[in-house]
């Protein structure tokens, strides 16, 4: 190991601190809304405390505790600003996260685990936003993101739609001929086989996209790389070795961007309903829809799970709830449906 190897070690290390140190202020922020004010003493003390009591090695107690202090006010800092933070699934890097950037540049954006966790931390006011995907021109659907929609008390205030190009990614000091195995999450290998099938390489399936970029970073395996975007690259300090390696160039997928009030209005609604279970109710109900010149722009159907055997339709369209047609429409299909929801009037992406 000589000088230069070092120092790119020291270089990778500072890195992820710097990560690591923009995720705790992240975790900092989910805290405002359980706090009274900004500043804690006893939680200052503690933390203090914690790091005095695991100073080890050659890092002196003192040092750590002036460095956590600056790293405390940093935090009370962003926590006086009026910052508003989006919730998205998967690791930072992911797709979700690039539409919330293109959704508001200045929204702070916040990684949680499931969507589930998305659709909770919205409600309960942790973050002023979320971000879900719901659909793709490859025909592709999110599920669970449905149901949520329909148990939830929220409103769709936006809409994203973003091409969706996979890059296959690597250490920066890794020799492509050396690479054999390729991580991503399972959606995004199914999307990216020939590419992996012509160049012989083996997919290996990992929890998301951007977490296997992450890991590459952090675990820095041999012969390895991943599927991820271009942003996970940049993200994660990683070299892009190939990109637009999808199958399917053009794939397209349409986010909704969620929140507790709803949002300004649009010139697109959405709504979910269901009907009896009786022949030509379907019919009749979106009939309403062509009679006040209403344009359909999504219809879809998902099992009820609360009600077997029948189906919640998502139906999507232009206009606005100021509109007299619309609303004509609307008190027509609520009196014909068993269930019915509007989901919000937005801007259409």
């Amino acid at each position: 190991m000589d000088l230069s190897d070092i120092r790119k070690k020291i270089d990778t290390i500072d890195f992820e601190i710097l990560k690591l140190l923009n995720r705790r202020m992240e975790y900092g922020l989910r805290t405002k809304r359980f706090k009274k004010g900004i500043t804690d003493e006893k939680r200052e003390s503690e933390v203090i405390d914690y790091i005095r009591k695991h100073s080890q090695g050659l890092i002196e107690p003192e040092f750590c505790k002036g460095l956590f202090m600056q790293v405390i006010a940093e935090g009370k800092r962003l926590q006086g600003e009026d910052l508003k933070l989006i919730g998205f699934q998967g690791e930072h890097g992911a797709f979700s996260e690039i539409a919330s950037r293109l959704f508001d540049p200045g929204l702070i954006c916040i990684s949680c685990d499931e969507y589930r966790e998305v659709f909770e931390a919205v409600d309960s006011g942790l973050v002023h936003y979320g971000v879900i995907p719901v659909e793709n021109t490859l025909g592709e659907t999110v599920p669970d993101v449905n149901e949520f929609l329909v148990d939830r008390d929220l409103h769709i205030s936006g809409e994203v739609k973003l091409p969706i190009k996979y890059c296959l990614l690597a250490l920066p000091e890794t020799d492509p001929r050396e690479i054999r195995v390729v991580y991503s999450s399972r959606h995004a290998l199914s999307q990216c086989q020939r590419f992996l099938a012509e160049r012989g390489l083996e997919g290996r399936p990992y929890y998301d996209a951007g977490g296997a970029a992450k890991m590459l970073l952090r675990e820095r395996p041999k012969g390895s790389a991943a599927l991820a975007s271009r942003f996970a690259a940049d993200f994660y300090n990683l070299a892009v070795l190939n990109e637009d390696v999808e199958d399917h160039h053009g794939n397209i997928t349409r986010f909704l961007i969620l929140s507790k009030s709803g949002g300004r209005e649009g010139n697109k609604c959405s709504i979910v309903f269901a009907t009896e279970h009786k022949a030509g109710t379907l019919f009749r109900v979106l009939k309403e829809f062509a009679d006040e010149g209403i344009n359909l722009t999504r219809i879809e159907s998902v099992l009820n799970r609360d009600d077997p055997g029948n189906y919640l339709f998502f139906v999507d369209f232009h206009g606005s709830i100021g509109d007299e047609a619309v609303l004509r429409a609307l008190d027509r299909v609520r009196a014909m449906s068993r269930l019915y929801k509007f989901l919000g009037c937005y801007p259409e992406a």
